[in-house]
C-alpha cells in the first residue's frame, strides 16, 4: 500500500471514531425529576441517582419542607415522582384531593418509638402524664395504636382512630398534638413523647434509650413509605427503573446505617 493510501486509511479512521464519539456525547440523558422532604439524608437519593446516571437517567432532587406540596406539585406536573409518604396518607390525601396519585414501589418503613428527657421507663409514667404525638393524621393514629399496644389506653374498633375513639385512659395522659418536627425539642416539656424514626435520627436522639419501639406486623402496611406518580405513568420503564435502582441491598444497607437501624428498607419485608 502507497504512503499516500495509508494517510487516507488513517485519516478516515479517525473521522469515524470521531462521529461515533460525538453520536456519544450527543446522546440525551433521560431527566426525572422527584420530590423529597426535608433533606437527602445520608446521600441515599444521591447514590441512586449516581447509579442511574449510568442508564442515561439523569435524577433530579427536588426538595420540599412540608407534605402536601410535593403531591401538589406531582399532580400538577412540576414533578415526576414523589418519595415523602406513608401509603395512608397518599390514599387520604388523594381522596381529599380527587386526586389520582398512585403508589409504584415501596422504600422504607419508619417505626415509632416512645422517648423521655425525665423516665427511664413507662412504667415511671404517672396520672396525669403529658404524651406529645404528631399532629399529622396518619401518625396520630400510629401514635394512638402504640399506646394502646403499650397498654396505656384502649381504642374503640376503628382502622384509623383519633383522639375521639379513646375507649379508656386509666391514667388520664394528657396527649398533645405537636408538629412532627417539633416534638424533639418539646421532650423537656412533656413526660413522654411519641417520634417518627428518621426524625429522632434527624434530632440525633439515642434509639437505644426509647422507651418502646412500634412493632413492624401485618398492620404495618399502611405505614410503609410509597415513590408515588400519576396514575397513567404506573407502567413508565424509566420511573420504574428509579424504583428497582433504589431498591437495591446497597442502597438498604446505607438507609440502616445513617438512620442508626431504626429506619427500615420495606421492600423486602416479609409481612
Amino acid at each position: 500500500m502507497k504512503k499516500g493510501q495509508w494517510v487516507g486509511l488513517v485519516l478516515a479512521l479517525v473521522a469515524v471514531f470521531s462521529l461515533t464519539a460525538c453520536g456519544k456525547s450527543a446522546q440525551k440523558e433521560t431527566t426525572v425529576k422527584l420530590g423529597i422532604v426535608g433533606s437527602d439524608k445520608g446521600g441515599v437519593w444521591k447514590t441512586v441517582a449516581g447509579n442511574l446516571k449510568k442508564q442515561g437517567i439523569d435524577l433530579k432532587i427536588v426538595q420540599f419542607s412540608d407534605y402536601n406540596q410535593p403531591n401538589i406539585a406531582l399532580r400538577d406536573g412540576d414533578l415526576d415522582l414523589n418519595a415523602t409518604q406513608q401509603r395512608s396518607f397518599l390514599a387520604t390525601w388523594d381522596k381529599d384531593h380527587k386526586s389520582s396519585l398512585t403508589p409504584i414501589g415501596d422504600t422504607v418503613i419508619a417505626p415509632l418509638a416512645v422517648y423521655s428527657k425525665k423516665l427511664t421507663s413507662l412504667k415511671q409514667l404517672k396520672k396525669g402524664a403529658s404524651v406529645a404525638i404528631p399532629n399529622d393524621s396518619t401518625d396520630e393514629t400510629r401514635s394512638l395504636e402504640l399506646l394502646a399496644d403499650a397498654k396505656l389506653i384502649t381504642l374503640d374498633n376503628k382502622a384509623l382512630p383519633t383522639l375521639h375513639d379513646i375507649k379508656s385512659n386509666k391514667l388520664g395522659l394528657k396527649i398533645k398534638e405537636l408538629d412532627p418536627n417539633l416534638i424533639p425539642t418539646s421532650l423537656p416539656d412533656v413526660d413522654i413523647a411519641i417520634i417518627n424514626s428518621g426524625i429522632a435520627a434527624d434530632a440525633r436522639l439515642n434509639p437505644d434509650k426509647a422507651l418502646y419501639r412500634a412493632k413492624v406486623t401485618k398492620a404495618s402496611k399502611p405505614w410503609i413509605n410509597v415513590v408515588a406518580a400519576r396514575k397513567g405513568d404506573i407502567h413508565n420503564k424509566t420511573y420504574q427503573k428509579v424504583v428497582k435502582a433504589y431498591q437495591q441491598p446497597q442502597i438498604g444497607k446505607l438507609i440502616k446505617k445513617v438512620n442508626r437501624n431504626t429506619v427500615l428498607p420495606a421492600w423486602n419485608l416479609k409481612l
